[in-house]
């Protein structure tokens, strides 16, 4: 495994949409591996295959650090409630934003065997669940920013 460049806001990449996977194949576990150890390395809690140069529809999401969820060809199915927070970007370092979004979610994938799953969350999981979706269709959020970006601390952890 490999730690991979994050690419950030301005670079073309990020505002493209990703492509599905059809298969598994040693390449995308490799993408898998180095997409996982590069957000723990960057202390994130999730990282979309577009923010490391890779135009397929794969996330890895970990909000605990304990429990990596790998998410390929994602899609949201359910949202319900309201929760507005502070939100980050690797793909944006050292700054925030306040950001609305539902506060549960339910998203429906392919796993790593390219079986499906589900996965449900509420908080701070359906936070990061739609910020790394929107990376796959070329979004950030800072598209939905209510009000300024903020300066952030390089120790805050719950950048995405």
């Amino acid at each position: 495994m490999a730690i991979r460049n994050i690419r950030e806001l301005g670079e073309e990449v990020l505002t493209k949409k990703a492509r599905e996977v059809t298969e598994m194949t040693p390449r995308i576990r490799e993408l898998i591996g180095d997409m996982l150890e590069t957000m723990y390395e960057a202390n994130g809690v999730g990282l979309a295959a577009p923010q490391v140069g890779v135009l397929k529809r794969i996330v890895v999401i970990d909000v605990t650090g304990e429990d990596p969820h790998i998410l390929i060809n994602p899609r949201i199915v359910e949202t319900s409630g309201e929760q507005t927070g502070q939100e980050g970007c690797l793909s944006v370092p050292g700054k925030s934003g306040q950001v609305t979004r539902p506060n549960y979610v339910k998203a429906v994938a392919l796993d790593v065997n390219m079986k499906e799953t589900e996965l449900e969350g509420t908080e701070l999981l359906a936070r990061a669940i739609c910020h790394e979706v929107d990376h796959l269709d070329g979004h950030l959020y800072v598209e939905k920013v209510e009000g300024p970006l903020q300066d952030v601390s390089a120790d805050d952890d719950e950048e995405e």
